[in-house]
């Protein structure tokens, strides 16, 4: 039984309240790629979008080793956006982020913010820029991708204001284990009771097919130490680009994700304590194509890293990453209400 006497009720549902997209709720860059959403409500009553962002000239793939963090302003989750400025880049040299900064998911903890994020290095290779540049217009087909790629891990930068300066980890906060194996990247973080919990997603074990897992880590400390799970969030569909929260209404973690199986689609897995996750009650919230306020319907060549802004419990904004033909960017659908 949940404190307040009700039994926990895993019944939240929005895929019905999604509501179309104008162009006021689409973020571009000319000259970049952008990809990744994390946003946060500031103590000015303004939302921030933290983002991911890659020059075009350097191919779509150089994501992996030439991403930045960048931030941008809105008076509204769902735009229209404004950049600001630029809060991460790899760090170069022998770190363990010396390359790339990708997929951020920004948290407040206690008046701290806390920049989790996707970064990698050459390991005990030497690469030119030169190299880099080739790997990035090459991506699998590069013979040396698989390094950079099997070297991705997930930190953590603090900072006591959204203007930094931010200090990194000096180690990434957990390594491969248990149900992801490889690599670590798409960290996803909510806190309970004292308690920080944080989904990644890795390779998954003994699979002979590209197939990846969602494992759950949990630390005392925002800043970890992390511990792997021995149980999966998700291993029964290739899965990614996770977005978890804490709905303390409804006494339930949910964790949103994308997939290209099953025809792919935007899903929904819920858990009662954060440990032993199963499909939600809305498992599936929207295929990947999205009605626009003109009426028509906006089918992109792919639709990934889903976010779900929650404000009191209940979803504001469900925002998604796209790529048509050679332009990637962000739209964020306006969700209505429950009592609309």
């Amino acid at each position: 039984m949940a404190l307040n006497g009700q039994t926990k009720q895993d019944n939240l549902s929005f895929g019905k309240r999604l509501m179309p997209v104008s162009e006021e709720n689409i973020f571009k860059e000319e000259s970049y790629f952008i990809w990744d959403t994390s946003i946060i409500k500031g103590e000015d009553g303004k939302f921030y979008l933290i983002y991911s962002r890659w020059k075009k000239d350097l191919g779509f793939n150089a994501w992996l080793v030439s991403s930045e963090i960048a931030y941008a302003e809105s008076n509204s989750p769902v735009g229209p956006w404004a950049y600001k400025g630029t809060l991460l880049k790899g760090r170069g040299g022998k770190h363990w982020d010396a390359l790339t900064a990708h997929n951020p998911m920004m948290k407040v903890f206690d008046g701290k913010y806390y920049l989790y994020y996707n970064a990698t290095n050459p390991g005990d290779k030497v690469f030119t820029e030169d190299d880099l540049i080739a790997l990035g217009q090459q991506g699998g087909k590069h013979p040396d991708w698989s390094i950079i790629r099997n070297n991705q891990r997930i930190g953590v930068a603090v900072a006591n204001s959204l203007e930094g300066p931010w200090e990194r980890t000096e180690q990434p906060l957990l390594e491969p284990s248990g149900p992801v194996k490889t690599m670590l990247n798409n960290p996803a973080v909510t806190e309970k009771d004292g308690l920080y919990y944080m989904i990644v997603k890795g390779d998954k074990p003994n699979e002979t097919r590209f197939v990846r897992n969602q494992a759950m880590s949990i630390a005392k400390s925002p800043t970890g130490p992390f511990e792997i799970q021995e149980k999966a969030v998700i291993d029964y569909l290739d899965t990614e680009d996770v977005v978890l929260w804490y709905d303390s209404k409804r006494e339930y973690f949910y964790a949103v994700f994308h997939t290209n199986s099953e025809g792919g689609f935007i899903g929904m897995v819920s858990s009662p304590n954060g440990i032993n996750w199963n499909k939600a009650s809305e498992f599936i919230i929207t295929p990947k194509r999205f009605l626009m306020s003109d009426g028509s319907y906006f089918t992109p060549h792919r639709a990934e890293r889903p976010f779900v802004y929650v404000e009191d419990n209940e979803p504001q904004a469900l925002a998604i990453a796209v790529k048509k033909g050679a332009n990637s960017y962000l739209i964020f659908i306006p969700i209505s209400s429950v009592s609309e």
